[in-house]
């Protein structure tokens, strides 16, 4: 019996010990963090031999698109004749980015760096440039303030010592030659103590992890290599489970990641490196809602840019960046250390919160009226926009806990316009309301026409049909709907105009979708989006898995087009979908978009990571 109570009290002991440890891990990793989770954006840079010919990095002569000889004689093109580096950062900074992430050395095995690991192939040696294009440009982000992280790609497809050259040769099979991998591990750890001793950066952004287990690139001592040099470094997840933040690629997510810390490393147009006749560039007005969107789910945006293999940055790209740095500037309060927003439940719309939770940020797609937050038991103290004195935005807070916002006089931003609410203390969002507190009767009663339109359509989103059980018509002819001498008559005409959304339609898109209200035919094929106000760009809807077999304006006919970017053909994962709205055939009220569906639809849900294949 005295040695089964030692034993437990030794055991507890242990585990006290072990829970100890790991909650001092938590702290220390959170203050590692800290920076990286308040500075939101990034700019990626992949700067490399492939922009010469102007073809994909490393993945053209992969995929046998070019033979390894030809692509490698890129060398000889590479001058950086117009390289700038200090003014590349002074760009950067003026994007309002807090850090940069340069592509050191690519799949292809050529270094950016005077790199002397065995059998290395670098700028400063083996290319028309014979410089080192990587120190001048660390030493100016470094002098700016800005964070370094540093890309580095595990697989090398050029170097003898590594086991795969392209897709279909591959030089040996590791069980057979180990000796040879351990000398392939030793000259890329060789590299990273380069990198490490040389730099000093904050960050390492590995790629690549997915041609080898863990154990294969030992990523283990990988890790205690770099933390020997910086026991902060910052390492994304692609080190085979070994790393700090998650890091989707290309598809802005739907749900947010578990992980607390996360990237979305994303391109401007379709290509990362530069691709002189890839002319699909986003406008600067979508990257800018892009960043909106990341920071409501609480990640960074890693933006990317290519430069030509002169060493200078396409028009474009300077385009969006300086977009960017007017609206980052103008809004940086509701940027930088904030946290992850609201439910879509409380509020149809992107979000943020202060650190201190006691402001709430909301980021207006559109110039509207007004804007309704539901669930909300705190009253707040007042309201304003960001980055406009003179706006004057008022707020009406009911019995119901309901939030009005209104902004009858606000001039609204070309992207995306910040109105913040504040608190005197954090406050507490509902999650059990009543989501409908008015009959159809009482609503048509409303004077305010888009109030009372707003109220109908939040309450289908709901999937609350207020209209079709009291007299509403497939077609909005003849319907039966009781009048009063005080029933808004304005409200009756547009939902007999949008009978077609309204007649037996159903709860609309869940959280992720849409920024918005929605609702899905009976038969689930069409999908009715509720578009408040004016737009600012193109209205985008995310996760949709079907093909798309027409758009267009309910109770006008109008057909409208639709661009679909970042699809990748190999990938189930859908792209993202802008659809343009002309100005002229916005209904005054609320405009209602039909997305007939080439079947019911079928959402994305799943998490974004990353793309192991490059087709």
């Amino acid at each position: 019996m005295k040695n089964s109570l030692i034993k437990a009290v030794f055991l507890g002991l242990i585990l006290s010990a072990h829970s100890i440890d790991a909650q001092a891990q938590t702290v220390e990793n959170s203050k590692k963090m800290e920076w990286f989770k308040n500075a939101k954006l990034g700019i990626f840079i992949h700067w490399g031999i492939y922009s010469v010919n102007g073809i994909s990095e490393s993945w053209s002569f992969f995929n046998n698109y070019i033979n390894h000889e030809n692509y490698m004689k890129q060398l000889n093109g590479f001058s950086a004749t117009k390289y700038q580096p200090e003014q590349w950062v002074n760009l950067i900074k003026e994007s309002g980015a807090k850090y940069a992430v340069i592509t050191t050395k690519h799949h292809d095995g050529v270094s950016l760096w005077n790199s002397k690991a065995e059998k290395a192939t670098s700028i400063p040696q083996n290319a028309l440039a014979q410089k080192d294009v990587l120190s001048p440009f660390v030493s100016a982000l470094k002098k700016s303030g800005l964070k370094t992280g540093l890309y580095f790609s595990l697989p090398d497809w050029s170097h003898p010592y590594y086991d795969i050259n392209t897709r279909t040769k591959k030089r040996y099979e590791i069980k057979n030659e180990p000796i040879r991998w351990q000398n392939f591990i030793n000259y890329y750890h060789s590299q990273l103590s380069e990198l490490s001793s040389q730099y000093s950066p904050d960050l390492i952004w590995f790629d690549g992890d997915w041609e080898h287990t863990s154990e294969e690139w030992k990523a283990s001592q990988t890790l205690d290599l770099l933390k020997k040099y910086n026991p902060n470094i910052i390492i994304n997840s692609r080190l085979n489970t070994h790393g700090d933040y998650d890091t989707p690629e290309q598809g802005i997510p739907i749900i947010p990641p578990q992980n607390p810390y996360w990237e979305l490393c994303y391109t401007m147009n379709d290509s990362w490196g530069y691709q002189p006749y890839d002319k699909n560039y986003k406008t600067p007005n979508m990257i800018v809602r892009t960043l909106a969107d990341v920071i409501s789910m609480g990640g960074n945006l890693l933006l990317d840019i290519g430069p030509k293999s002169d060493g200078s940055i396409p028009e474009e790209q300077i385009e969006i960046l300086k977009n960017l740095g007017r609206w980052t500037f103008k809004n940086k309060d509701a940027i930088y250390e904030t946290t992850r927003g609201i439910p879509f439940e409380n509020y149809k719309g992107k979000s943020s919160l202060s650190t201190s939770k006691k402001s709430l940020f909301l980021y207006l797609d559109e110039a509207k009226n007004f804007t309704k937050i539901y669930g909300l038991a705190t009253k707040p103290l007042s309201a304003k926009i960001i980055g406009d004195p003179s706006a004057v935005v008022t707020i009406d807070y009911s019995a119901e806990k309901t939030l009005t916002l209104n902004f009858s006089n606000v001039k609204f931003d070309k992207d995306v316009t910040v109105a913040e609410v504040t608190f005197e203390n954090p406050p507490v969002f509902l999650k059990d309301f009543k989501k409908s507190e008015h009959p159809l009767p009482e609503i048509l009663e409303i004077k305010n026409t888009q109030e009372a339109v707003y109220d109908i359509a939040n309450a289908l989103n709901y999937d609350n049909n207020l209209v079709t059980h009291d007299g509403l018509t497939n077609d909005g002819l003849d319907m039966k709907i009781k009048k009063t001498s005080t029933t808004n008559m304005e409200t009756l005409q547009w939902i007999s105009k949008h009978a077609e959304a309204l007649f037996e339609t159903g709860k609309g898109l869940p959280e992720g979708h849409f920024p918005g209200m929605s609702a899905l035919s009976k038969d689930k094929q069409t999908l009715y989006l509720f578009v408040e106000g004016t737009p600012t760009g193109p209205i985008a809807l995310k996760g949709v898995k079907n093909n798309i077999a027409r758009i267009r304006i309910v109770g006008d006919g109008s057909m409208l087009t639709h661009t679909i970017y970042n699809k990748l053909y190999w990938s189930d994962r859908p792209g993202i979908i802008y659809i343009d709205i002309p100005k002229e055939r916005l209904d005054k009220q609320m405009t209602v978009i039909a997305v007939l569906l080439n079947k019911p639809i079928e959402l994305y849900r799943e998490n974004v990571g990353a793309i192991e294949n490059n087709l």
